[in-house]
């Protein structure tokens, strides 16, 4: 497996399992900054290797009403004084390619959204930034049709790459995970990272928007680690039934420490 580096942190081969972590969207620069401060010392404690993501614009909400977060300049702004404050890699995900020089002047890692994985135009206009690119894998594919989107980037010579498994249509409005994706996409020789809460959504299960069953994240995660995975993706807010998007499926920091504990003791063991 290609070992993908992010200045001290390593994803791959047997590195310490990687964290990806933060509210869903951006709120406002001090919630912002008070999240990516307790994730991070929740993961310093449990010596987990952290990486903050919080989406700038949320372009794929269901109704034109939803809160889809501050825009690209004040986002980007935002996680900057994040990555600088904090000291901590940034990932964000971009949904336009006419987007993406200006988000990789921030962003350690440019996120695929599932929703847009087969996009030609905006996976090669994020590989092109030379960034780190982590294609979520869209709920709508089987896990071997990530092969052909791994060869996009690398043809624009970026070997740069993580893959996210988030769970697969099954039926309406409902998620399943099949774990049997993750070492058929780990075959294909790079990272792959296990999206939990993300895999726990119902998608437009309220009606106008999306629903999710977050008393599933903690098992999923601890089947994922268990089976083998590179890192965890976990969405976390200090007050998940009053988030503006995806609450139903975020956890709150507590939950997320006594997760990353139980995941040490599994990974350990393995």
């Amino acid at each position: 497996m290609l070992q993908i580096n992010l200045k001290n942190i390593k994803f791959g081969d047997k590195h310490p399992l990687v964290l990806i972590a933060g509210p869903c969207v951006i709120e406002s620069e001090s919630a912002t900054l008070e999240a990516a401060k307790k994730i991070k010392a929740i993961c310093a404690l449990c010596q987990v290797p952290f990486i903050f993501k919080s989406s700038f614009d949320k372009a794929n909400r269901l109704s034109g009403n939803s809160y889809r977060g501050p825009g690209i300049k004040k986002g980007l702004a935002i996680l900057k004084k994040v990555k600088q404050t904090l000291q901590v890699p940034i990932l964000s995900d971009v949904h336009c390619a006419k987007d993406m020089e200006e988000a990789g002047k921030v962003l350690d890692i440019i996120q695929i959204p599932a929703f847009l994985s087969r996009q030609t135009d905006i996976v090669v206009a994020a590989a092109k930034t030379g960034k780190i690119v982590n294609i979520k894998k869209g709920q709508f594919l089987a896990p071997w049709d990530i092969l052909p989107i791994i060869k996009k980037v690398e043809a624009t010579g970026n070997k740069q790459i993580l893959i996210t498994e988030r769970g697969v249509s099954f039926g309406y409005n409902n998620l399943v995970t099949d774990f049997r994706s993750l070492k058929i996409m780990r075959d294909f020789g790079y990272p792959v990272i296990y999206d939990a809460t993300h895999s726990v959504q119902l998608p437009g299960g309220q009606g106008s928007c999306s629903g999710g069953q977050s008393e599933f994240v903690a098992g999923l995660s601890r089947a994922a680690v268990a089976f083998g995975c590179d890192g965890l993706f976990l969405e976390v807010h200090r007050d998940p039934k009053n988030a503006p998007c995806d609450g139903a499926n975020m956890i709150n920091f507590k939950e997320l420490e006594n997760l990353l504990k139980q995941i040490k003791r599994i990974r350990g063991s393995l």
